[in-house]
């Protein structure tokens, strides 16, 4: 017999004495040698018991194993009726399970592999649409359950949501959208009291008072009683004259049944703002100033004569020309305005020009920003278009920045006070819990938070190769950083991988001297 023969007899012989060593139900000593690493915290009670997970020489049996588990029962019913995450993969039943939970990676390692911030809720039975997009998960998620047993109606979530108080059922999206509960699809016009004209436009609430919704009278004046000018001199039958457009306009012709002709403002004024005695027997005098006198913004130094100056159409048209005869042309929003709006005293006193004069009240800037309102406002209106510049600033406003409201960011209109940082803002958008720092810039750019351009080899003393190109960012970096501190992470293998020391600290602390970042199980940097 060749010696090559021999030596092959000789390994069979010694690895059947090795597996005859172990007794049934524990791991031989032929597969502890060849173990790849320990198992995570959940599995380890079944270290030593191979065989619960693994066939001897048979891998297609090991998935059927892990579905077996009491804890993924309802996981392999997925998979079977093909609902839940895991029953709606592309070719479910036949992907191994170990293909994305991998074991034996050491008691703390993350087989899940679940990061909240990017996983893709379409590929759940319940696709978020709506303002479920932009809900925080732990709203639906509670922390002690798992997220298959989140709820998935309305009610379950919203109960303490419905103003109803549960008198029109549970089933929410009979009316309400996931857009909003403001915007709903209930139509009115399906009942027996169409919503015409002004009804279309009132809020719910104002006539299904204590959201009862059954017996609501219908007749005008079991709502409108109070707005009645009338004082009920009329009765209650209000349809006569008026209609739902609007209360001012009604079948009475003024102009032909009384002997005063409702011209210009006079045809939109209500009834009552003339007729204060509800019975119409008395009408006001014909002359202006009768019923005008409180609106006299000269306080009589003008006289009586009010239409020698005005017309019907309005207080603010008159003969005089404010552009001409004075210094100070009258345009945008100053146009409208009443005399008394300025002169508070006599018409004769002269007034300073200045913005600041007039408006230092409104200045919401308390200061900051001088006393030249016209660099960035003018006449139309305070909060109308803007001329300032933000590229001018300490922040140029570039990405999602430019298209935000300056309410996002200036919660005070005093701007000077805004912090600049991106924790100042975004605090709450850290997904990393100030794992990384505040200095969000580094990474990330103003454009989408899901876009950053952070390259750890270049920027970093730690150049990411072999398996620590797959890890996420919180698998190594699991501290709280103070805003503006530099990062301070260990950069030895020892640091972060002492609990898969299976040496247990006997070589060392240096693990490169052996081994790869491709794999514990790479020890090729031992020959070199």
């Amino acid at each position: 017999m060749k010696l090559s023969d021999r030596l092959l007899t000789l390994k069979s012989f010694a690895l059947l004495v090795l597996l005859s060593f172990s007794a049934p139900g524990e791991a031989n000593v032929f597969e502890t040698i060849f173990m790849p690493g320990k198992l995570i915290n959940g599995h380890e009670q079944f270290e030593l018991e191979c065989d619960n997970c693994h066939e001897s020489f048979d891998q297609s049996k090991q998935r059927n194993r892990c579905l077996a588990c009491h804890d993924h029962e309802n996981i392999a019913k997925d998979i079977d009726e093909g609902t839940g995450f895991h029953g709606l993969m592309e070719n479910s039943k036949n992907i191994e399970c170990k293909t994305c939970h991998s074991d034996h990676m050491g008691r703390d390692a993350d087989i899940v592999q679940l990061t909240h911030s990017t996983f893709n809720h379409d590929l759940t039975d319940y696709p978020l649409e709506g303002k479920h997009q932009t809900a925080a998960c732990a709203n639906c998620h509670e922390p002690s359950q798992n997220f298959r047993e989140a709820p998935n109606q309305c009610i379950d979530c919203h109960k303490d949501d419905d103003k109803h108080e549960g008198e029109l059922g549970e089933q929410c999206d009979d009316c309400h959208k996931e857009t909003g509960w403001q915007e709903t699809k209930f139509d009115h016009d399906d009942t027996d009291f169409p919503l015409l004209d002004k009804h279309a436009e009132v809020n719910c609430s104002s006539c299904h008072a204590d959201e009862q919704y059954e017996d609501i009278p219908t007749e005008c004046a079991s709502c409108h009683l109070l707005n009645d000018a009338h004082g009920g001199h009329f009765g209650n039958e209000c349809e006569k004259c008026h209609s739902e457009k609007d209360w001012d306009e009604s079948k009475f012709d003024h102009n032909k049944d009384t002997e005063f002709d409702l011209k210009g403002s006079h045809k939109k004024t209500s009834c009552n703002s003339c007729h204060v005695d509800p019975l119409f027997d008395e009408s006001p005098g014909e002359s202006c100033i009768d019923c005008h006198r409180s609106d006299d913004s000269h306080q009589g130094k003008n006289g009586n004569e009010c239409n020698e100056c005005h017309t019907e159409n309005r207080w603010q048209k008159s003969s005089f020309d404010h552009d001409k005869d004075t210094d100070f042309k009258l345009k945008g929003s100053h146009e409208p305005l009443e005399c008394h709006s300025c002169h508070k005293g006599s018409l004769e006193d002269e007034l300073p020009s200045d913005c600041i004069s007039c408006h230092k009240g409104d200045d919401v800037h308390k200061g900051q920003q001088g006393d030249s309102c016209n660099r960035c406002h003018d006449e139309k209106s305070f909060s109308g278009v803007i001329r300032f510049d933000h590229d001018l600033t300490h922040f140029p406003l570039i990405g999602q920045h430019a298209v935000t409201s300056c309410e996002e960011c200036h919660l005070e209109q005093t701007f000077k006070d805004t912090a600049l940082a991106c924790t100042s803002c975004h605090k709450d958008d850290d997904v990393h819990k100030e794992t990384l720092g505040g200095r969000c810039e580094q990474c990330h750019t103003p454009n989408d938070w899901g876009i950053w351009q952070f390259d750890h080899d270049t920027q970093t003393d730690f150049k990411l190769t072999g398996k620590h190109q797959e890890q996420t960012c919180e698998a190594c970096h699991l501290k709280p950083v103070n805003d503006q501190d530099d990062i301070d992470q260990a950069s030895d293998c020892f640091s972060c991988h002492r609990s898969d020391d299976i040496h247990f600290g006997g070589f060392g602390r240096f693990c490169e001297r052996c081994h790869t970042t491709e794999s514990f199980d790479d020890t090729s940097n031992l020959s070199q």
